[in-house]
């Protein structure tokens, strides 16, 4: 049969149009050496080469050498490798294995006599892929994000200002895989080991939430440059909370404040300091005036003259005076006048 009559590829149904089954779910993993570019040509396919040996050391030592053996769609980028794995083993994959690439790539470099130096960036995802043995199996959306995640900047700014000689792995892991892996409680490594930042890549359209995991810290993890304003701003009130001895998690804290109500029969109020609302009855015994404040904007009394000011911008009395008050933050004494005996004498 000549190629002018060979039977052309099924075509695919368009999106939306009906349904069809989900690929399977695979973990994928995609690693990148940090200035790969920066060596002279001579050695790229040398360096190209030592990744995987490499990356199949690592699994081999951390004891899980079944998903290098029974990896999906492997591919070599030249500067990284890629490929899929069950997602049964994402726990493992997070760690041991990373703190063991850790140690794997430091002993590397110690061997290599400083010659050629590994430092890699991986990133971790989970998602649907096609996996059925064809050439071009593992396409799909989760590898693309899987290779975004992997050019983020996050994850290649921390790479960059941690310590070259302690710091040789920097890992980011999609925000799936963190809720299902780490935050469900499967992975042998706390959650405060990961930090949250948002993941974005320059030029792409690309802006996700992920989590990075470094095995061996070094250098400033916290840089607003790394993490964005947000994230820092959050991490610095934890801490400033901790370090003032109260619980950050404690029942109740960040809740808004209610409205607080005060009595004060014969005599003058003292409030204190008071967030939010104020409610005050029967303030003093000048013939039952009614003192109301709903956030402190109007105060109006029933026919008699103010007495004080509670915080408000507004004040207006039964006499139709008119009364304008800063708002008061921390009151001593007296809020306002104090009067003894009959409060009319004299108009009378």
């Amino acid at each position: 049969m000549s190629q002018f009559h060979q039977p052309l590829p099924e075509a695919t149904a368009m999106p939306h149009t009906r349904s069809r089954h989900l690929p399977p779910y695979r973990g994928i993993v995609a690693v990148d050496a940090k200035d790969f570019t920066g060596y002279p040509a001579i050695e790229h396919g040398v360096i190209s080469r030592a990744v995987p040996q490499l990356l199949q050391r690592a699994f081999e030592r951390a004891g899980i050498e079944q998903v290098w053996k029974e990896q999906r769609f492997p591919a070599s980028t030249g500067d990284g490798y890629v490929f899929g794995f069950d997602p049964a083993w994402m726990p493992f994959v997070i760690h041991p294995w990373l703190h063991t690439l850790q140690d794997v790539l430091t002993e590397f470099t110690v061997h290599s006599t400083g010659a050629v130096r590994l430092r890699f960036r991986v990133s971790l995802h989970i998602g649907p892929l096609p996996d059925s043995g064809e050439e071009f199996d593992g396409n799909g959306t989760p590898r693309n994000d899987t290779h975004r995640l992997l050019d983020s900047r996050p994850v290649k700014a921390v790479l960059a200002a941690s310590n070259e000689n302690v710091t040789q792995v920097a890992a980011i892991l999609s925000d799936r895989c963190y809720q299902d892996a780490v935050a469900g409680g499967y992975t042998g490594r706390h959650t405060d080991h990961f930090i949250e930042v948002p993941a974005t890549v320059e030029g792409k359209q690309f802006d996700q939430r992920a989590w990075l995991y470094v095995p061996a810290p070094s250098g400033n993890l916290y840089d607003r440059r790394i993490l964005g304003d947000r994230v820092v701003e959050d991490h610095e009130a934890r801490r400033g909370t901790e370090d003032a001895g109260e619980d950050p998690h404690a029942p109740g804290r960040g809740a808004p404040h209610h409205a607080v109500t005060y009595q004060a029969h014969g005599g003058n109020l003292n409030t204190g300091t008071v967030h939010g609302g104020q409610r005050v009855s029967t303030i003093g015994t000048v013939g039952g005036d009614y003192v109301e404040t709903g956030g402190g904007d109007h105060i109006g009394t029933g026919g008699g003259d103010h007495i004080g000011s509670v915080g408000g911008d507004h004040v207006a009395t039964g006499g139709g005076d008119y009364i304008g008050g800063n708002k008061a933050g921390t009151v001593h004494g007296n809020q306002g006048d104090t009067v003894h005996g009959d409060k009319y004498e004299g108009r009378r």
